[in-house]
């Protein structure tokens, strides 16, 4: 299984980036290779100027072509999601996401914010037709600590369990999805079984 990481924050160091890395951890643990991309990996003018044929963006398109799920991180600003990672999302093809599973992340700065998930980061990755969405995480500030020389990066421990349900969920339908065969698997198969009009 293969899931990409998109951490949407433009800041170096991000809460977003924390529960992300939560994730992969859990994700790694579990056998699932995750592939990560940070808004700070691309150009600024390649995003700025809609470079779609922009290495890293070739990259990312490629490594989401082949990926069976994304975990997608966003700060909240003004009330919506970052808009660096909207201008990200803009350079994929229209049809990035379909056949993928998709979980949201959001941190704000408060309850109040919760909704972005719902009504500003869903309706894009729907645009990018996303087999499946999932609910989703929001996560409060105060509920994410940074790493510091004394103690590792951790999560409050409510949110680590919203955290854990949410990638429970989401490795469980990654799980049961049909995989593709290989197309010399797929002709074997069909030189050995015996059809008959």
């Amino acid at each position: 299984m293969l899931v990409v990481s998109l951490a949407g924050s433009p800041s170096e160091r991000s809460r977003g980036g924390v529960v992300l890395e939560k994730a992969r951890e859990w994700l790694q643990g579990r056998g699932v290779e995750v592939v990560c991309y940070g808004i700070r990996d691309f150009v600024a003018e390649d995003l700025l100027h809609a470079c779609f044929d922009s290495p890293q963006v070739l990259r990312l398109r490629e490594h989401i072509a082949a990926a069976d799920g994304l975990l997608v991180a966003t700060p909240v600003y003004k009330a919506s999601i970052a808009g660096a990672l909207k201008v990200l999302l803009d350079l994929l093809p229209e049809r990035a996401l379909a056949d993928k599973v998709v979980l949201p992340i959001a941190t704000g700065g408060s309850e109040a914010h919760m909704l972005v998930v719902d009504y500003a980061l869903k309706p894009v990755l729907a645009a990018l037709k996303a087999q499946e969405v999932l609910q989703g995480v929001y996560a409060i500030d105060r509920q994410v600590s940074y790493a510091e020389p004394e103690r590792p990066a951790s999560l409050e421990p409510s949110l680590q369990r919203r955290l854990d349900d949410a990638l429970a969920q989401f490795f469980e339908i990654l799980a049961r999805r049909p995989r593709a065969l290989a197309p010399e698997t797929l002709y074997e198969r069909l030189v050995q079984s015996r059809w008959s009009i």
